[in-house]
């Protein structure tokens, strides 16, 4: 993404794995490129907050809750207003929610709220910041699919891929039902998105960000944020056509569904 005018959102921007993908796409040199980081309530984002006046300019923060329709709505109005006929180039759907809790524990409003957010949100993002990725379509001089031209990535899981419930589900004893059926869904929500937008030229890519130490992968995670999302840029930078409806590890290698 270097050395393009990029216009990028990401959501759930106040910690964790959004925090440092805002962090570290803004310490990276790019002439012109504007960064909105959507998150629920900006007055508590104090890492975001000083994040922002470190790269004024370049930081958009905006309040941005995806499990409501009328935030997602605002939201798009605001970050149409400042892009103009730019359009978005890249929308990252990070944002997520999880409850601890299995079968018998669970009960169904938690399965709803979870896909409330992990599924209903990346597709009301989806939806609303549709016409900007459209018009960074038509926007850019690039031939063929790409983050530059204009792409959704939908952060998942291995949690969502079925054939490895045998192996994670003793492993990950604390990850909650409602949470990997979400992503489950997630999964096959991109790879229709990604049939259905083909035409349009938006490239639409999953991603699995390793075990990470953050609030919701716990303390024992294998790597720091900083090195999932180093890895993640990295495959985001190299996404084409190819890998359109792919779901790819940190590392750029495929996911099991």
């Amino acid at each position: 993404m270097a050395g393009k005018t990029c216009n990028i959102l990401v959501t759930g921007a106040n910690r964790g794995l959004g925090l440092e993908i805002i962090k570290q796409l803004a310490e990276k040199p790019c002439p012109g490129r504007r960064i909105f980081a959507g998150c629920r309530d900006p007055s508590k984002a104090e890492g975001l907050e000083k994040l922002s006046k470190k790269h004024s300019g370049v930081i958009h923060i905006i309040r941005l809750d995806v499990g409501d329709n009328a935030s997602v709505l605002e939201a798009a109005k605001q970050v149409s207003s400042i892009v103009g006929g730019d359009g978005l180039n890249l929308l990252v759907n990070n944002a997520a929610m999880m409850y601890y809790s299995n079968m018998k524990e669970s009960v169904p409003s938690e399965m709803e709220n979870t896909f409330n957010v992990n599924v209903m949100g990346p597709m009301r993002m989806t939806k609303e910041f549709l016409p900007l990725l459209q018009m960074a379509v038509k926007k850019s001089s690039e031939s063929s699919m790409s983050c530059r031209r204009a792409a959704v990535i939908n952060i998942s899981g291995m949690m969502g891929c079925i054939e490895q419930v045998p192996a994670t589900y003793g492993l990950f004893p604390f990850v909650g039902l409602p949470y990997r059926v979400s992503k489950a869904a997630l999964n096959m929500m991109t790879v229709c998105n990604a049939e259905e937008f083909k035409g349009d030229g938006i490239l639409f890519t999953l991603l699995h960000p390793g075990w990470v130490r953050t609030d919701m992968g716990g303390p024992d995670g294998k790597i720091e944020a900083a090195e999932s999302v180093s890895g993640m840029l990295g495959v985001i930078e190299k996404l084409t056509e190819e890998h359109n409806g792919a779901f790819l590890n940190y590392k750029g290698q495929p996911m099991s569904w």
